[in-house]
């Protein structure tokens, strides 16, 4: 009956330290540390929270730059994966619906980047690469009116480069492009 006592006195010690203790400790440091990362590095406007930087939304104006496909339908809850084998005919065919639905709604795309029309393991990838930026700019650009050069510029000045110079790939934040975007084109 001792060793259960003592079982449960080590069993309620840990639960204190890891389940309370360690949370309230390292949340306080990445508050002080961090305050905007902690706090899911969210984007406002006008004091209204429109998003976070690190999650993709859906943009469905032809006058906005558009994320990568969501299984999820971009809705944080539901991280999910499509688990279609790249072999697969399903994936095949659904590829080949996205390249015509982006070929519609870009006439002038003659290269097709692979994240326009592949989804994110998550579903959720806010980046896009800057091919995938840039191979919609002339839709961009016949819709608002704003110069293709002027949109790549655009671009290449939100272009992130791969951190710590060896690890991921330029990319482009698809929110932080629409904000840019929407200051200078009213919608």
């Amino acid at each position: 009956m001792k060793s259960v006592f003592i079982a449960l006195r080590v069993s309620l010690f840990f639960m204190i330290v890891c389940g309370l203790i360690y949370p309230l400790a390292t949340t306080g440091v990445a508050q002080v540390l961090f305050p905007k990362q902690a706090d899911g590095s969210l984007i406002e406007s006008n004091g209204t929270v429109i998003g976070s930087e690190l999650l993709a939304q859906s943009f469905e104006s032809p006058k906005l730059f558009h994320p990568r496909a969501s299984t999820a339908n971009y809705d944080p809850k539901a991280s999910v994966g499509s688990n279609m084998a790249v072999a697969s005919s399903d994936y095949a065919a659904a590829i080949a619906e996205k390249i015509d639905a982006l070929k519609q709604e870009n006439p002038a795309l003659t290269e097709i980047p692979a994240d326009l029309v592949t989804m994110s393991g998550s579903g959720f990838d806010p980046d896009v690469s800057p091919e995938a930026a840039k191979a919609q700019v002339p839709r961009i650009s016949k819709e608002t009116g704003i110069a293709e050069n002027k949109l790549n510029d655009l671009v290449d000045q939100l272009t992130k480069a791969r951190q710590l110079g060896v690890f991921g790939e330029p990319r482009v934040n698809v929110m932080a492009l629409n904000i840019e975007l929407l200051k200078q084109v009213k919608l």
